[in-house]
């Protein structure tokens, strides 16, 4: 039976401590500006995911992650030291693609704003195919018709469109 609970206190825990050993710990000169982004921790407790992000070019992110590769023994038995569990799990570094998916979704929000100028600046300039207002109003008819509005809005006086005042009581059904 697994405790999905118990794996995610434990994958916020793994996220603390790699992220304080990066910074304290390892020494290497290849580790650039790492961000330890999220950890996620399998319902056995056995594997853990460690997702990144680096800040620089791709030649500096190839060196950070060869340097995590190197250092995962280290930042491993420091995991298993400050946790207290019986089974350190693995630990497994994957470059998280935040950035490049934020880049791509302003891109696309751009993309959408430029068109929506484009469309209200067309639609500024437009005009109606027809009548402005297209729709009959009551008012309307009645000034067609000669009759004078009727205030309930129900047509003419004396129409009885669903003919309750045909059963004789004068009461609608």
């Amino acid at each position: 039976m697994t405790d999905t609970a118990r794996a995610r206190k434990l994958a916020e825990r793994v996220h603390e401590v790699v992220a304080e050993a990066l910074e304290k710990r390892i020494k290497d000169p290849r580790l650039g500006f790492v961000t330890v982004t999220d950890a996620k921790v399998t319902n056995d407790l056995q594997h853990a995911t460690v997702f990144y992000t680096v800040f620089g070019d791709d030649e500096e992110r190839a060196a950070s992650a060869a340097a995590l590769e190197s250092a995962k023994g280290v930042i491993r038995s420091e995991v298993g030291r400050r946790t207290g569990i019986r089974l350190t799990p693995t630990l497994e570094f994957i470059a998280d693609a935040i950035p490049e998916n934020a880049a791509h979704l302003d891109e696309l929000l751009r993309t959408a704003a430029q068109r929506d100028a484009e469309v209200a600046a067309l639609a500024a300039s437009a005009s109606y195919a027809g009548d402005p207002d297209p729709y009959k109003r009551a008012e309307d008819s009645a000034d067609e018709a000669g009759d004078p509005p009727d205030p309930a809005g129900d047509g003419p006086a004396g129409d009885d469109p669903a003919g309750d005042e045909a059963a004789g009581d004068g009461a609608p059904r």
